[in-house]
Parts: structure tokens; sequence; C-alpha cells
């Protein structure tokens, strides 16, 4: 059985769990986890019966792939440094601060030979899973993503930090060049943006109403999707999924009737699922279910988004919409 020598830098909120993953599964041997704050570190080395290395740095020639878990300020310079060398990179979402730094990233990773994985955690949701088969041609889709405010995540606005999720499920449904984006938000209780609203309409015609606030009491995700010949509903958080089709029975004469079907799921780990996914590629050189390309893709999005959110309400033309 091949076994990949695996090390996780950043050890914050998400990167403990990376931690913990990458210490179970049988593909993966845990080198060490690193870290700037050595107390923080050495908790979760501990933890993990692993190594604690203050200085990314070190680990060449140690390591063959890595899972970067740092603030997104960081993602470029940390992930370069891994890629120039050939060490494969799972990258926590945004990819990066910016669309040139996202290139850069996915040349690298190129030019090296190396797997570069985005950590979009809701591809790899078994209700997301479950319903790609029943995905023909969405003509509109709804999402709403709420949470109650935490400080982590706080580094980014709504946007980056929560909307990108459905930002990046939804581009992947569609398939589609975006036509228009229209968009409000509000700063609540951070200095960014902590709820937002986006109208996106794509070139095949499909329109997406995306909502996001980390201001909410509740904590909800959930996402619709309308199609010619049926109505999809999932709730990604009790992961369950309610599909209605028109059926061969008519309900009034000419009228088509309705069939209902439901499904619930259980919890499952996505994130032990992502991991698993990444080291799987590195051993088959197999193209990640979220490539480099795909990260751009979403964070492009969510920066035009934010430009508009911050500049004016009003609707614009993506060609005149610059990065921010």
């Amino acid at each position: 059985m091949t076994t990949l020598r695996t090390a996780v830098i950043g050890v914050g909120y998400l990167g403990k769990y990376h931690a913990e993953k990458f210490k179970t599964l049988p593909h993966s041997k845990l080198i060490a986890v690193c870290d700037v704050d050595a107390e923080k570190c050495l908790e979760i080395a501990n933890q993990n019966q692993t190594e604690a290395v203050f200085d990314y740095k070190s680990l060449i020639n140690r390591v063959d792939a890595v899972s970067i878990a740092t603030p997104t300020p960081l993602h470029h310079e940390i992930g370069l440094f891994f890629l120039k060398h050939g060490v494969h990179v799972l990258m926590e979402k945004p990819i990066a601060a910016t669309t040139e730094e996202a290139d850069d990233l996915i040349n690298t990773a190129k030019k090296n030979r190396a797997i570069l994985q985005v950590g979009h955690l809701e591809r790899f949701n078994c209700a997301i899973k479950a319903i790609e088969p029943s995905l023909k041609n969405p003509r509109f889709i709804e999402s709403v993503r709420l949470a109650p405010f935490k400080l982590r995540g706080t580094d980014v606005n709504v946007i980056l930090d929560l909307m990108i999720h459905d930002i990046d499920i939804i581009q992947y449904i569609v398939n589609s060049d975006i036509r228009w984006i229209a968009a409000n938000g509000a700063s609540v209780l951070s200095p960014f943006i902590d709820i937002a609203n986006a109208r996106i309409e794509f070139t095949n015609g499909c329109v997406a109403n995306v909502t996001a606030s980390r201001v909410s009491v509740k904590q909800e995700r959930k996402l619709r999707v309308f199609q010619l010949d049926s109505y999809i509903s999932m709730d990604l958080d009790k992961k369950k999924i309610q599909i209605q089709r028109k059926s061969s029975q008519e309900m009034f004469p000419g009228i088509p009737g309705i069939s209902s079907e439901e499904k619930t799921f259980d919890q499952g780990d996505a994130l032990k699922d992502e991991i698993e996914a990444f080291l799987d590629c590195i051993i088959h050189q197999k193209k990640p279910l979220v490539t480099g390309e795909e990260g751009k893709r979403a964070l492009a999005t969510a920066i035009k988004i934010t430009h508009i959110v911050r500049e004016s309400n009003e609707l614009y033309p993506l060609d005149e919409i610059v990065n921010v």
C-alpha cells in the first residue's frame, strides 16, 4: 500500500481537523504540523503523536503532500513554496487572495507536476453528491447560507468566507459563463461585509439568487434548484434532499401530476472524504474534484460580488468590473 508523508500548515480552527484526518487515514503518515503559534502547534502535535515545526520551509524533502489551512493572505506564498518543490497541495478555500495569485499557484503546480486541490468542502457533502445525477439544465437556483457571528473567518468578508461555497457549487452545477451580477450587502458587526445577496445571470439563461449571512441567530445551509421537469431542495446541514418531478399521470386534464421523493443521508465526514480524495489523486495521478482552475473561478466571482457591494448596488456587466 502506498503511504504518503504528509503535514498540515496552520493548525487553527480548520487545520486541527485536517491534522486529525491525516493522522487516521491509511495512505497518510502525518510527519508534522506547522504553525507560528508555538503553543498551539505543540498542543496539536501532541494530540496527533507527531512533530511540531515552526518553519514550513524545514519540511522540504520530508513530505510528499501538505494541507495549507493558514489565513488567506498567506496561501500564495506558502503554496508556491511547496509547489515549486513538487509537493502536492490541498489548499483551504479561497485558493488565494487574488486571481493573479491563483494563476501563479495553478501554473506552478502544472510546471512541477504537482496536484493542487482546493478545499471547497461542500463538493463532498453527501447531499450534493447524491443529487448530481438529477441535475439537468437548471433554470433557477436559490441558495441560503446563514450562520451566527464567530471571530473565526472575520479576516475576510462573508462573500469570501461563506458565500464562496455556494458560488462554487452553483458554477459547477450550471457550467456556463456569467453574464450579469447584481449585489447588495452590509457590514453589521465586523469591519467587513457581514451579510450579502447576489443575483447571478448566466449566458445559458440560468439565474441564481445567493444569500449569505454570518450575523444570523440560526445556522442554515439550503440549496434549491428549479428545472423544466423537476424541483430539487437540499438541506446541506441535515443532509436531506427532496425531489419533485412531473409524473406520467395528470393532476387535471392536460396538467401533469407531481411525484415526490425524499431522502435523508448519514452525516458522513466530508473533510475526511476530501482529504482521502486528495491522497487518491496523488497516488493515481488523477484530476482533483475541485481543481485550482475551479478554485480561481469561484474566487473571481466572489471578488466581483465584493466589488459591486462596495462600490454601488447597481447592475454592472462583467467587463466593467475590476478586482479589488
